[in-house]
């Protein structure tokens, strides 16, 4: 709680001068907070029923992987799956902290096994198979069990014959498993190759950030791709990339609004259209 102190006001009237003091007012934290897209202070609740965006300027603030699921699916649709599949420490990593000390702390945090959710949804009535990444566990860094769980969803949307949609907002592969983790591009990017071929529909959700290793697979081969207003989409960041080929960036350069009119983008959907982007490509595409 934040405690407001009111100042002492000296008054005059007819009767006299008096001294009033105001008492004390304890205000919760955490109730306003700044936005990251103009800079005004707005009301938490507010935000919230906004579905997580700014009801001045409409930046999209981070969402965690439940929040998505929410938002996204009809109410008790989800059926969540392979919710057991941990990490292991395939190369013992340690750095500050030990790659197992850091697992079980973000798990105890979160309340989520790995960077990755999955199951079966309806969005608007329309079932399919639905992934979505979580930035809040360990930035969403693709290891064993993302893959893992990508490639599963997507081998379950193809034998059940359902769409798929994937959500992705992650930093990349986790270096804490070396190269297994970046194997998982290779994994997921020829399970994709095997539900195009048989002709499955997947609709691919970049929101902010999408980089990395996700972005270099499975992120970028959607038969259609949406992503959020302003997402950070790339590979390397831009830093990296000015110092490497030093030149100078085009203004916007890894923003959504850019691919877009590079062609990596097939459409820039605000968080309250998604459902109904997702529904209509669905009915669309006929599956």
């Amino acid at each position: 709680m934040a405690e407001i102190t009111s100042p002492t006001v000296a008054t005059s009237g007819l009767q006299g001068n008096f001294v009033q003091t105001r008492k004390h007012v304890d205000v919760p934290e955490g109730l306003w907070l700044k936005c990251a897209g103009c800079g005004e202070m707005i009301f938490r609740k507010d935000m919230e029923e906004n579905l997580h965006t700014c009801p001045g300027c409409d930046h999209h603030f981070r969402l965690s992987a439940r929040q998505r699921i929410k938002i996204l699916t009809d109410d008790g649709s989800f059926e969540e799956t392979n919710a057991s599949l941990v990490s292991r420490d395939p190369i013992s990593f340690s750095a500050k902290k030990a790659y197992k000390q850091q697992i079980a702390a973000i798990r105890q945090a979160t309340g989520s096994c790995d960077a990755l959710v999955s199951g079966k949804a309806f969005i608007k009535g329309r079932p399919l198979m639905l992934a979505v990444m979580d930035f809040d566990f360990l930035a969403g860094s693709m290891g064993a069990v993302v893959g893992e769980k990508i490639t599963r969803s997507i081998e379950k949307a193809l034998a059940d014959k359902l769409p798929l949609v994937i959500v992705s907002c992650s930093g990349g592969a986790r270096m804490q498993e070396s190269t297994i983790s970046l194997m998982q591009m290779a994994k997921t990017s020829a399970a994709l190759a095997r539900f195009h071929a048989a002709g499955g529909l997947f609709v691919s959700v970049l929101t902010d950030p999408t980089t990395g290793g996700t972005t270099a697979s499975f992120a970028m081969l959607g038969d259609v791709i949406f992503a959020e207003p302003k997402a950070m989409i790339g590979f390397a960041g831009p830093r990296t990339i000015a110092n490497t080929i030093r030149v100078e960036l085009p203004e916007g350069f890894q923003r959504a609004e850019f691919l877009l009119q590079k062609g990596f983008v097939d459409r820039i959907v605000p968080r309250r259209e998604l459902r109904s982007q997702i529904a209509r490509t669905i009915d669309y595409c006929g599956k």
